[in-house]
């Protein structure tokens, strides 16, 4: 009973290992601070003792400014995540503000450490994600002012501004730190880049191809 007992909470902590994201505060909050004196250390930050927490510390202003969608995707992402928000530590969400221009593009991309859950605020969107192999199934949707959608955690998904008219939707992660793995970038923009022979086998593409579009990648994502 006694090896069943260890083997039992082996598979009790692994569950917990596959199931958990950003680990659950054991406390009311960990704001984090760019401090390497402090004893404590969570998920990635260090913490401010909390009798020196400010309101400050959990609050960020300018959600209402419009992005800058001036680039080739037509799109721009503002995001709050614990970098800019401190008091986001140990907490488990972020948010994030999207605008596109007409016919504006967030490209697929994928969020390693988080579902997240859009709502259209303004215009139309074309959104979609795409399973896992080996079925890699594609739901997509048209949505509208006041719909919400939502893209499970580490699935590849786009949001494509569908009307003439500037569009804005405001998204929330289920980390502070989702991070963010825009495909055509982290493929054909990596640093260094990957071989041209590993990528020409892997798209069935002419190698002069595969060099061409790391000349148009091989640069930073709009976010």
């Amino acid at each position: 009973m006694k090896g069943f007992g260890i083997v039992f909470i082996g598979l009790v902590l692994q569950s917990f290992l596959a199931f958990s994201f950003d680990p659950s505060p054991l406390q009311d909050f960990c704001v984090a601070i760019n401090d390497a004196r402090s004893p404590v250390f969570l998920n990635g930050k260090f913490c401010k003792d909390p009798k020196y927490a400010v309101a400050n510390d959990f609050l960020f202003q300018g959600l209402n400014i419009a992005g800058n969608t001036d680039n080739p995707n037509g799109s721009n992402v503002t995001l709050v995540n614990v970098d800019k928000l401190p008091g986001l530590n140990t907490l488990g969400v972020s948010l994030a503000r999207i605008d596109y221009a007409p016919y504006g593009l967030n490209p697929p991309h994928t969020h390693p450490r988080a579902t997240e859950i859009l709502v259209v605020v303004e215009g139309s969107l074309l959104v979609g994600f795409v399973t896992s192999n080996p079925d890699n199934k594609f739901f997509s949707k048209v949505l509208y002012k006041g719909d919400v959608f939502v893209f499970p955690v580490g699935l590849i998904h786009f949001q494509f501004n569908v009307g003439r008219t500037p569009a804005l939707a405001f998204a929330g992660l289920g980390s502070q730190n989702p991070g963010v793995i825009t495909i055509a970038n982290a493929v054909f923009g990596s640093k260094p880049l990957i071989p041209v022979d590993v990528l020409e086998k892997a798209f069935q593409l002419d190698a002069d191809i595969v060099a061409y579009l790391q000349r148009r990648f091989g640069e930073p994502s709009n976010y």
